[in-house]
């Protein structure tokens, strides 16, 4: 990357941010052909003011357009840098389980630290300290891929879970910043993962977040394909028992299969796909938190109002939110209320009310900032309020838009 021309690397970032040549254009205010031109070179970039601008649309570190090295940040809340991706990244391409099929392997950490470490990363990501997870994810997914490689007999399945789980959790955060290339492949060696730890729901799960990432990149049809698949084969009943455990990754199946209906706009489907999610949740009988999937009847809910905006049926989504009982919705962990407020901001939007759509952006930001600061769809909701709030935005949307470097 540093060899390339500029306009190759804003190409290129284009690219990795999934936006074609004139929605790009379109939020920059260009023409496509300014924007093609510049790509090509056959035009200069030389006004720092609009490489700044481009950085913002692109959300990236302007250092990086310039061909440099970004610096670190240090606030906790500000979301992950470049330097982190490529940590990440590196860490994923390892091989410590291939090397060691040839050679002695590598010594392993203990388990039990393991075990520690990988629940207090679920945590992080569950709390949605996003920032402190990703510099955390590199050297453990060293440590779990060692792990992974250097344990034989019953060990070697924990092993296996533990690793499992950690590329889960990479695949989660990297999917809500953006960097969806890389939880796709985080989510897809999970589901491998999972078959040497000879755990099905283990499985299950990263079923899910394969699917999360296919989506994520625009693949909603074999991601619900994929969903409902798995979902069948895990389903209570028959062979299959019907403990918390398994109803909790069969109800996530179908909720996630019901978001990937509702991307391309399958509503029957979706309603489908959610009755079955309701009778895995009332056999559950309460929200719980089996395979850190936080299923559950109010999990369901958020995931129906979740599902509406996706619809485009902000009306609905928000009626719903008003009826989910407060004492249930603030029992659940700090990422799954902020992403539920969230979704509400972008129905509210939809609905024409960009006042509820900036107080439900202030609310997740109190609950959990990365939530809102460091997810681009948090960043185009904000925009979209900016953009429709006549006159001045009220100082606090302001401050929190000047805290995610979003501008009108």
């Amino acid at each position: 990357m540093d060899e390339l021309p500029i306009g190759r690397r804003v190409a290129y970032w284009r690219g990795r941010r999934k936006m074609s040549q004139q929605v790009f254009a379109d939020r920059l205010g260009k023409s496509k052909s300014w924007v093609d031109k510049v790509e090509r070179g056959v035009r200069r970039l030389d006004k720092f003011s609009v490489l700044y601008e481009i950085a913002d649309i692109l959300q990236v570190d302007v250092q990086l357009l310039l061909g440099k090295d970004p610096e670190r940040r240090t606030d906790a809340l500000n979301c992950i840098d470049q330097i982190e991706v490529q940590e990440i990244r590196a860490a994923l391409e390892r091989y410590d389980s291939m090397s060691a099929y040839f050679d002695a392997a590598p010594y392993p950490p203990p388990l039990a630290d393991m075990r520690k470490a990988v629940n207090h990363a679920w945590l992080t990501y569950q709390y949605g300290r996003y920032g402190m997870l990703t510099r955390a994810l590199p050297k453990l997914l060293r440590d779990a891929q060692a792990a992974d490689a250097g344990y034989g007999g019953d060990q070697a399945k924990e092993a296996a879970h533990l690793l499992g789980q950690v590329y889960q959790i990479a695949s989660s955060v990297l999917r809500k910043l953006g960097e969806c290339d890389l939880a796709w492949l985080a989510a897809d060696r999970s589901m491998a993962v999972a078959q040497r730890a000879d755990d099905q729901l283990l499985a299950g799960v990263a079923t899910t977040r394969v699917c999360n990432a296919l989506v994520a990149m625009g693949r909603a049809r074999p991601a619900l394909e994929l969903n409902v698949t798995i979902a069948n084969r895990l389903a209570p009943g028959g062979m299959n028992d019907a403990e918390p455990d398994r109803l909790s990754v069969y109800g996530m199946l179908l909720l996630q299969g019901a978001m990937a209906a509702a991307r391309i706009g399958d509503s029957a489907t979706v309603d489908d796909l959610f009755n079955g999610a309701h009778e895995a949740a009332m056999l559950l009988g309460s929200d719980q938190n089996h395979y850190w999937t936080s299923f559950g009847p109010t999990n369901l809910e958020l995931h129906r109002a979740a599902a509406a905006v996706e619809l485009g049926d902000g009306g609905r989504a928000v009626d719903i939110h008003q009826r989910i009982p407060e004492p249930a919705f603030n029992a659940l962990l700090p990422e799954r209320r902020a992403h539920h407020l969230l979704d509400i901001a972008r129905g509210y939007a939809q609905i024409g009310d960009v006042a509820n759509a900036g107080e439900m952006l202030l609310r997740g930001d109190r609950l959990a900032p990365s939530e809102i600061r460091c997810r681009p769809i948090a960043h185009e909701v904000m925009s979209d309020v900016l953009r429709r709030t006549r006159g001045a935005p009220p100082p606090p949307i302001a401050e929190l838009a000047e805290h995610m470097g979003v501008g009108v």
